[in-house]
């Protein structure tokens, strides 16, 4: 017989210790004696503690992977959202800053069209407030385009205001639009009279200034001006009104080889404004009406003038 043939287990009449189920059984109760008494007396909790405590950097280094992971995802989208932010900022700091020039543009006009409006009521003739459109192309004048022609009642030869002052004269009319010859233009003159002396002058435009100005022509070197003086308008032109401000003199020049002084002067109106006034030529304004006197009538019918000329009525 073969030895591989033969049964190695050991005999059950030689078999030792306890039974699989026995051992169970066993088993069974000494676990849950242990339960019972750990929950009575906390007998594995310092085993407990010693064991989480060992584990306890174990368990924070398998966890930074995922900390990692939701960091950067947090970090982004925290950048996304403060990008976003800051453009809305920086678009709404635009819209206010616009509407913020846009409201200090219009406290000027409201500025200047108030004080139009009172100038307009100190003013006896007729007038017409324009806004200038824009600036004619030609370098070598000086004009300006306004949103008033001729249907609008506008005429050649109107005098242009504003509430500094004397802006120009009205020299093109079409039907819808006036071109402006302003004061610093070299082909404009206007007579004027110096306020602190009374002496009278003909100013004309000097656009060799780099800013503009008017010059006063054919000034004696004897008169007597000064840097200051103000200069009006004297009327005697039947354009301009008298007592409108034309411009303040800024420099006297007296040279001994000539009779004549010249004398510099800045304009009085605000340059470039945007509303102005229209004047009427003083030649035009209505007069008041002037009422026939009636007759006075005598006894039967008779008048005064009849009766001083000896006419039967």
């Amino acid at each position: 017989m073969a030895l591989d043939t033969l049964e190695r287990s050991s005999p059950p009449i030689f078999r030792q210790g306890l039974s699989a189920t026995t051992k169970l059984v066993l088993l069974a109760l000494l676990s849950i004696l242990l339960m019972a008494s750990d929950h009575r007396f906390q007998i594995s909790q310092p085993l407990r503690a010693g064991i989480a405590m060992v584990l306890s950097p174990l368990q924070w280094l398998s966890l930074q992977p995922a900390r990692a992971v939701r960091g950067m995802g947090q970090y982004f989208h925290n950048l996304e959202e403060a990008q976003d932010a800051a453009q809305n900022f920086q678009t709404r700091t635009i819209a206010q800053a616009q509407r913020l020039q846009q409201v200090e543009q219009l406290r000027l006009e409201n500025t200047q069209l108030r004080e139009l409006l009172d100038l307009r009521a100190q003013i006896a003739g007729p007038a017409k407030a324009v806004e200038v459109l824009y600036e004619t192309a030609d370098p070598y004048t000086d004009r300006i385009v306004v949103d008033r022609g001729q249907i609008g009642g506008i005429v050649p030869g109107s005098a242009v205001i504003d509430a500094g002052g004397v802006v120009g004269q009205v020299t093109r009319v079409y039907a819808l639009v006036s071109e402006v010859t302003l004061l610093t233009d070299r082909a404009q003159s206007i007579p004027v009279v110096n306020a602190r002396t009374g002496s009278r002058h003909v100013v004309v435009g000097d656009p060799t200034m780099s800013s503009g100005a008017l010059e006063l022509k054919f000034v004696p070197a004897s008169t007597d001006v000064k840097q200051g003086d103000l200069l009006t308008t004297s009327g005697i032109d039947g354009v301009y009104p008298p007592g409108l401000h034309v411009g303040t003199v800024s420099q006297i020049d007296r040279r001994v080889d000539s009779s004549f002084a010249r004398v510099h002067a800045i304009p009085a109106a605000k340059p470039r404004g945007r509303h102005l006034l229209v004047l009427t030529p003083t030649k035009d304004w209505p007069t008041a009406p002037t009422h026939p006197i009636e007759p006075k009538r005598l006894g039967k019918g008779r008048t005064a003038a009849a009766s001083s000329a000896g006419v039967k009525p």
